[in-house]
């Protein structure tokens, strides 16, 4: 049985002699000695059992056997480059990842950010803000921060933040045209307005929905921005996480209505997907991360 090509570097030195005409030509080209072009394309016929070059005083001339060869051994040269092509992009630092609701990366946030940088200033980030779940296992991001009351994927390497806390606020131009509801069963008697993000999910509400008739719920916003906005206005009544609503409750903008259900606790977590895990800036930047993201919860 004939042997075929054995090696990438056969199918080179074979391109080379085609395109210059002479083991001469191919020699300056790849940058080795013209004997060794010579040797290696004597051996390349010998192993292939073909005739691929006709010599003569003009050169090395390509015969019908190297013709019928030539398109599949450009095909070999593209993939060859396109291998050493994606090989260098893989090489290039990527960078982290990181989902989260919005109000996550606030500005406390972001010094922690701006520290780990000081210290390493290789390691880039890429914020991917907003209420959709993106999915860690299929590699849509590496870390993910995240409040939620179910269970996450046990594949994930988990660290729980805090326990987030949550209750009903409304404005004082509210409170004074409609009064404030002081437990949840008096909120049928109120204007809502609620939050669920887009392509995302919202247990609050979920327990808004079982707490009040459907058309006390005036208005639904995909934007936490929108709900804040529409609350300090006065518009209705809605369900805020009491470490978001810290500075308008101390500034007076936001009442808080009553003390925070068990029904809306929920765990703060960060998730990291196991595969991004076996890259040494993610380990680095979880471990610098998630105690000093802790503290600012405790």
């Amino acid at each position: 049985m004939k042997s075929r090509f054995r090696n990438w570097s056969d199918v080179r030195i074979f391109l080379a002699v085609i395109r210059a005409g002479s083991t001469l030509g191919a020699s300056r080209r790849l940058g080795i000695a013209q004997p060794t072009v010579a040797r290696r394309i004597e051996a390349l016929e010998h192993e292939m059992g073909l005739v691929l070059f006709d010599r003569d005083n003009r050169g090395f001339r390509p015969t019908a056997a190297a013709q019928a060869l030539l398109p599949l051994a450009q095909s070999m040269e593209a993939a060859a480059l396109a291998l050493e092509e994606r090989a260098q992009d893989l090489q290039r630092p990527r960078p982290i990842r990181i989902t989260a609701f919005s109000p996550n990366f606030s500005a406390r946030v972001s010094d922690i950010f701006t520290a780990f940088s000081e210290r390493h200033p290789d390691v880039a980030f890429a914020f991917l803000p907003g209420g959709e779940i993106l999915d860690l296992a299929k590699g849509e991001a590496d870390i993910a921060l995240r409040v939620t009351r179910t269970q996450p994927d046990p594949d994930l390497i988990c660290r729980k933040i805090s326990t987030a806390h949550f209750t009903l606020f409304g404005a004082p131009a509210y409170a004074r045209a409609h009064g404030l509801p002081t437990s949840p069963e008096e909120m049928g008697e109120h204007v809502l307005v609620d939050y669920v993000p887009h392509g995302g999910q919202s247990f609050h509400h979920d327990w808004l929905a079982r707490h009040v008739p459907p058309d006390r719920i005036v208005a639904i916003y995909g934007e936490f921005g929108l709900l804040e906005a529409a609350i300090r206005a006065g518009r209705g009544l809605g369900v805020i996480n009491l470490r978001l609503a810290e500075a308008d409750e101390a500034s007076g903008r936001l009442i808080r209505c009553f003390p925070p259900p068990e029904a809306l606790s929920a765990d703060h977590l960060m998730l990291v997907a196991p595969e991004a895990y076996r890259r040494p800036d993610v380990r680095a930047f979880t471990r610098f991360f998630a105690p000093r993201y802790a503290a600012i919860f405790r």
